[in-house]
């Protein structure tokens, strides 16, 4: 939810196809919270809404708690991130939903003309 606020803020200064690409890719970001709480069979339009909040209001250790189905601060319960693993799960995301929309760019296309 951090993330996808600061490619929020991002696109906002942006313009053009870039700004809504920055857009589409924050929506998916967010997208990633709800998909957990609803795998988890919580209330995710609740739990997410809350979650936004909170880390709107600054609170940046902010997380789901998965085994109350409530806002949770993570350094108090011990969950830690390696920086690393997440920077290598975003961009290869990214490149997998670049390479698709490349081939359905491809696939689109009108043939050559010979």
């Amino acid at each position: 939810m951090r993330m996808s606020l600061a490619v929020d803020e991002l696109a906002k200064s942006m313009s053009g196809k870039s700004a809504l690409a920055c857009e589409a890719f924050a929506r998916a970001l967010r997208a990633l919270p709800t998909i957990i709480c609803e795998n988890g069979g919580y209330d995710a339009a609740e739990i997410v809404t809350n979650l936004r909040s909170e880390i709107f209001n600054g609170n940046t250790t902010a997380g789901i708690n998965m085994f109350g189905g409530k806002i949770g601060d993570m350094k108090e319960m011990g969950i830690t991130e390696c920086f690393r693993v997440k920077e290598q799960a975003l961009v290869s995301a990214t490149e997998a939903a670049e390479m698709i929309l490349r081939v359905d760019d491809i696939v689109r296309c009108a043939p050559r003309q010979r």
